[in-house]
């Protein structure tokens, strides 16, 4: 941590400091300018509180230089981090796409999606149990019958199956039905007690970006499930909320070339809700393959117009087929599959 004095601090306040930075077990290096003076931390910063730095009289600014991050920061880590699922390698070379319906609704639907993903080249199937939505007079999902329907349809095709958990309460009932990736959403991604809980468990877990969250907000909800001894965390950005009102959200692919730069975790995009129009999805998903992602989360529905909620954005099978011949030949461009 670097502390820079104001312009006249007092020797006593200097001190003051330099007392502070030993209370937290750090040495303290003081460096006299001619108009300033720097003082620096040595050791675990940490443990530093800033804003207690920051509170110190004669203070100017404060800044930690070791990023507040350890688990999941590349500066520990420098290998890329390839995530086992039930045998699908994500974080590799080898592209993945996770797709399927938003929501559960039928046997007769999901066994009609698994059938489709299969088909497609998929590896992992995606769909809703339990639904967060906007207004509470909307489709909730299925829930624990919903996981039924889902374990049952993609066994039949040996897909790993990736849900969201909205409710620690449901946790052992996610487990009891093997979930193989538990999705943490946008709106829970700083729930604390869900990201602690799910740190706890052996089990890979996509953490979707919040609605405004910043990177670093998002890498450290990430360091709650590390510290917790889960370190199969797999980012998704799936948009991210501005003032424009063209298309659902916006989507930062950005986020794909920095979030590298600073984690050795795989990092995914979900077209599917950033746009919230099927016809956006194949653009943002070749744009977020080209950017580096390691895969994608998209929904497909056998008869999107019959879906039971985001019918807008769903894939129909012959357009997921479509995309992932597109993205193949990305793929092979930057030396990757698909």
């Amino acid at each position: 941590m670097i502390i820079v004095m104001e312009n006249g601090a007092t020797e006593e306040q200097i001190e003051a400091v330099v007392r502070k930075i030993k209370e937290y077990g750090c040495e303290a290096n003081v460096s006299r300018g001619t108009e300033r003076t720097v003082i620096g931390a040595i050791g675990d910063e940490r443990r530093i509180d800033q804003e207690a730095i920051d509170a110190l009289p004669g203070v100017e600014q404060s800044m930690h230089i070791v990023k507040p991050y350890k688990i999941v920061a590349r500066e520990w880590h420098r290998e890329n981090t390839v995530i086992d699922i039930r045998g699908v390698p994500l974080g590799g070379n080898q592209i993945q796409v996770i797709s399927g319906p938003c929501s559960v609704e039928t046997q007769e639907q999901m066994d009609e999606s698994a059938r489709f993903v299969k088909e497609a080249g998929c590896r992992l199937m995606r769909g809703g149990a339990f639904k967060p939505r906007t207004s509470p007079y909307t489709f909730q999902g299925r829930g624990v019958e919903g996981l039924a329907m889902f374990r049952k349809a993609a066994d039949k095709y040996g897909l790993p199956i990736v849900t969201e958990l909205m409710d620690v309460r449901m946790l052992d009932t996610f487990l009891e039905y093997d979930v193989d990736v538990i999705q943490i959403g946008t709106r829970n991604m700083q729930n604390f007690d869900l990201l602690k809980e799910v740190g706890r468990i052996n089990k890979p877990v996509i953490l979707k970006r919040g609605m405004a969250a910043t990177i670093s907000e998002w890498l450290m909800a990430a360091e709650y499930i590390a510290a917790g001894g889960n370190h199969n965390i797999i980012f998704c950005e799936r948009g991210i909320r501005t003032y424009e009102t063209a298309y659902r959200n916006v989507l930062d692919v950005t986020a794909v070339p920095v979030l590298k730069k600073e984690t050795h975790l795989p990092v995914i995009i979900d077209p599917s809700h950033a746009g919230g129009k099927a016809w956006m999805v194949p653009a943002l998903a070749r744009a977020a393959i080209a950017a580096g992602a390691d895969g994608l989360l998209v929904e497909s529905h056998p008869r999107p117009c019959e879906a039971w909620c985001d019918a807008d954005q769903a894939l129909s099978p012959e357009e997921l087929k479509s995309l992932m011949g597109e993205l193949k030949g990305i793929a092979n461009v930057l030396g990757r599959s698909l």
